[in-house]
């Protein structure tokens, strides 16, 4: 009797999330394409890899292409891994409490989460793979090893996929693979011995992925970092630490009039300060050099507390900032909106606009709620559940204070892995409170 209960729940659950993917086909189809994806499928057609967006990606939509070519077919594999991911935990946490487990699906259609599954960006991909992978763990961690091993396989298997997508990943990997591998009981000690094996190999394994398997093409994206810290620090210094040659007027500018700790490409597409890259690339060939990995070694080192000043007011801004949010952009034509013809997404996106001005579309306030998730799942964390929030909203806290030494720019869509694991997170220890009380 229990057993045909629980196959109820779980059906219900599950026809619940396919409804959930079928309304976001419907709302977003065929996906917005945004700048960075533009770039990546322009690789696709190209038939060559680069390293400034992640090669795998680029694979990985090259593979599904044929699907719903172009947009489509990319928004269709990131939808589903979102709702996937949902419905994994729906499902497992319907056996205890249908309540919370109807509650899911509801929490995955909020706004800071639902208006970016139609946004074709790497970080939304990622975002829902993490979670997913978190949620096999979940879903495997009381089951025989004939079950349990094979998921948790999968399960590392999107963690490292996760990496190949956003490498700032490495450091947070640690946390949900350590969880994935002991996935009843979440040991801080454990974390803390696999750490630097895990993360170091998670670093080779891009290595071996990017340039040795793909070939990619180096594009020198870290120099992304140099070049806005060398601004930054210029700004806060108050003296001008590129290295080139520069006239009084370019350094004034460079001192006073470009940095804004918003982003780095500033330098790269802002009229006033164009300048500085072409400076850097075409002009004197500056950047993807040692040279200008040297000028930013010893800026550091000569101007430290500007390097804090200038990360600190950056990482504030990425936090605090009222950041960009859902891309509307047509990016075949910046004047006019993406998908206007679509009255379904044009309503989303007054929601939208709506609730921008408020702390759901503030990452500090996600930060926040996965901070204190843990703190309160903590003495859980010897139980399935608890152990799940513990790890989540972990690698989320370790993933965005990552941006602090290697963001270059602000939008809020590096923050939706906090989104997500604060909304699943906060189901699982409602459901690990109420189990405990029960016992």
């Amino acid at each position: 009797m229990r057993g045909s209960v629980d196959a109820k729940r779980a059906s219900l659950a599950a026809a619940i999330t396919a409804a959930g993917f079928a309304l976001t086909v419907y709302i977003f189809y065929p996906g917005v394409m945004t700048f960075d994806a533009r770039y990546v499928y322009e690789d696709i057609a190209k038939g060559s890899f680069g390293d400034w967006q992640s090669p795998v990606m680029t694979l990985v939509w090259s593979w599904i292409d044929p699907i719903a070519p172009g947009s489509g077919s990319l928004f269709l594999l990131t939808a589903a891994l979102y709702w996937l991911a949902f419905g994994l935990l729906a499902v497992t946490i319907a056996r205890r409490s249908m309540g919370l487990a109807l509650l899911l699906p509801i929490l995955a259609l909020s706004p800071p989460a639902f208006v970016f599954v139609g946004i074709l960006w790497r970080d939304v991909l990622f975002a829902a793979i993490w979670l997913l992978a978190a949620a096999i763990a979940l879903a495997a961690a009381d089951g025989a090893g004939k079950i349990r091993v094979p998921a948790q396989i999968l399960a590392l298997a999107l963690v490292a996929f996760g990496v190949l997508l956003r490498p700032n990943a490495i450091l947070a990997a640690p946390v949900l693979a350590t969880y994935v591998l002991w996935p009843s009981f979440f040991s801080f000690k454990r974390v803390a011995i696999l750490f630097l094996p895990i993360a170091l190999g998670s670093y080779g394994l891009v290595h071996v992925v990017y340039y040795d398997l793909l070939g990619a093409k180096q594009q020198h994206p870290l120099h992304s970092i140099m070049v806005f810290d060398l601004g930054g620090i210029s700004h806060f210094a108050g003296s001008n630490v590129f290295p080139g040659t520069w006239s009084p007027e370019e350094t004034k500018l460079i001192t006073d009039g470009c940095y804004k700790p918003v982003g780095w490409d500033i330098y790269w597409t802002y009229t006033a300060c164009k300048f500085v890259m072409a400076r850097l690339e075409p002009e004197e060939n500056i950047f993807g050099t040692p040279r200008l990995v040297g000028a930013w070694k010893d800026a550091i080192i000569s101007h430290p507390l500007a390097y804090l000043r200038h990360r600190t007011a950056f990482m504030w801004t990425f936090l605090t900032g009222a950041n960009l949010t859902m891309w509307t952009i047509d990016v075949n034509d910046t004047s006019k909106i993406a998908l206007a013809d679509n009255p379904r997404l044009m309503a989303i996106e007054q929601f939208h606009d709506v609730l921008k001005p408020t702390p759901l579309f503030r990452a500090g306030t996600w930060l926040i709620f996965d901070l204190i998730l843990c703190l309160f799942a903590w003495r859980l964390r010897d139980r399935p559940m608890g152990a799940f929030v513990v790890a989540i909203c972990g690698s989320a806290v370790v993933y965005t204070t990552t941006f602090f030494a290697v963001g270059v720019a602000t939008d809020f869509r590096y923050a939706l892995l906090a989104v997500l694991a604060a909304l699943a997170g906060a189901v699982a220890l409602v459901q690990t409170v109420m189990n405990r009380h029960a016992c």
